[in-house]
């Protein structure tokens, strides 16, 4: 399936009322305010609490190269955020530049006309993956309204002191998968540690042991033409994985918060996490003398692809908030964003994937990440595609992972209960 037609899905499936549209003429035309003479002070907003220092440092560069420019930068918890952003873009109190989220995430911004489009008022964004651009694209009328700034991959991190100590290595095969797991048990080794407590981690689980076995990008395409859907034998399939895997987690594994099983992980109890590239600067810091590695989950039997897939999903954009009146000088800082300058510092201060081309990666770990996901990318498909209604298809597998967990359902009971879900806003586009 092509880009186009990728796109034509996530427009045709979820009826948005058409608002009158900010169009980018309040930008276009304008002298830039950083050359204007005039101090300009850009507040900048965003969920990532915990890395403003590390965006401080990024913004610290454009103010350097831009004298009378200020970027004041504000972070925020990200349970708390979109609030928080949508009460601020209500009113003169929000910000000149938000941090948006993706896909279905930016949707409610664009719908409220909160958000300037910037197709004709940023050049470069030609130059993303059109699957990263669309996470900043409008369902209704196709419309850029972010500048991507990273993207996420999902991997099977594990710890290279215990696998050495123990004598075990990457598996390549799903016999070899199983077998590690295995040797971890019979050393009194939890293999992997997972926060269930937590729903939204345990959607990502069943993609990063599952995403092979149900076909990835192939069932994707499926999914959104209507070819078939969630009940289908192959999805159920990696659903079973999913409950198969419970005999190699903590046995009060949905008592474990996300935060109890990131110290499991880096204390050592635990060999291996099944996460996104983004914990890794959590593990960096919590155990700096721990060396890390990374594998992809081998396809099981029966699986509809024949090697492992690296999931993955751009993370967010920077939009320009249409009530600011700094309107000129928000345009010039995103322009900023779609550069090799802007892409290389978030790899090297935030330490995230970048979209922008041109961008290489100092810490080897990074790397070979980026390398998996390059050689075989699969959409992390409950985010990318099913989260543009109510409820969203995280929303619901989540608990119902949950609820396996507890023998209160089946792998069956879960695939149903998804398609049901998503059947109140999806429409699939033949």
């Amino acid at each position: 399936m092509t880009e186009r037609n990728l796109m034509h899905h996530r427009i045709t499936r979820l009826a948005i009322p058409t608002g009158l549209l900010v169009t980018g003429a309040i930008v276009v035309g304008c002298a830039p305010a950083a050359s204007s003479g005039d101090d300009v002070t850009l507040s900048v907003w965003s969920w990532q609490a915990s890395s403003a220092p590390k965006w401080e440092a990024v913004f610290d560069v454009y103010e350097e190269s831009n004298p009378g420019v200020t970027i004041e930068f504000e972070g925020y918890q990200p349970t708390e955020y979109n609030q928080i952003l949508a009460t601020g873009m209500t009113g003169s109190d929000g910000p000149d530049v938000a941090m948006l989220r993706a896909y279905g995430g930016v949707q409610p911004a664009i719908q409220a006309d909160q958000l300037v489009p910037i197709d004709d008022v940023v050049d470069g964004l030609d130059q993303f993956e059109p699957s990263v651009l669309r996470a900043a694209q409008g369902v209704d009328d196709g419309a850029t309204y972010g500048v991507p700034f990273a993207y996420q991959t999902m991997h099977m991190f594990y710890n290279k002191t215990i696998f050495d100590e123990q004598g075990l290595e990457e598996p390549t095969t799903w016999d070899e998968f199983i077998a590690l797991q295995e040797d971890l048990l019979d050393a009194d080794i939890t293999p992997m540690a997972l926060g269930a407590r937590d729903a939204w981690v345990l959607p990502m689980f069943a993609d990063i042991v599952g995403s092979a076995r149900y076909g990835g990008t192939q069932f994707e395409e499926k999914v959104l033409s209507g070819e078939t859907d969630f009940t289908d034998d192959d999805y159920v399939a990696s659903l079973e994985i999913v409950e198969d895997m419970q005999e190699y987690l903590d046995k009060d594994v949905n008592a474990i918060a996300v935060a109890d099983a990131t110290l499991q992980f880096a204390s050592g109890q635990a060999a291996q996490w099944p996460g996104g590239s983004f914990d890794l600067p959590t593990f960096q810091e919590s155990a700096p003398d721990t060396e890390w590695g990374v594998y992809d989950v081998p396809p099981p039997p029966g699986a509809v692809l024949d090697e492992a897939v690296t999931p993955g999903y751009a993370d967010g954009s920077f939009g320009i908030n249409a009530s600011s009146d700094q309107q000129d000088a928000a345009a010039d800082l995103l322009r900023w964003m779609t550069t090799t300058e802007f892409g290389q510092l978030v790899a090297d201060e935030v330490d995230q994937f970048s979209p922008v081309p041109g961008v290489s990666y100092s810490d080897p770990l990074m790397q070979e990440m980026n390398e998996l996901y390059e050689a075989n990318p699969a959409p992390y498909l409950l985010l990318v595609d099913f989260r543009y209604g109510d409820p969203t298809g995280t929303d619901v597998l989540g608990p119902d992972i949950q609820a396996l967990f507890l023998g209160e359902k089946t792998p069956e009971n879960l695939a149903e209960d998804l398609q049901a879900g998503v059947s109140s806003w999806f429409t699939p586009s033949p």
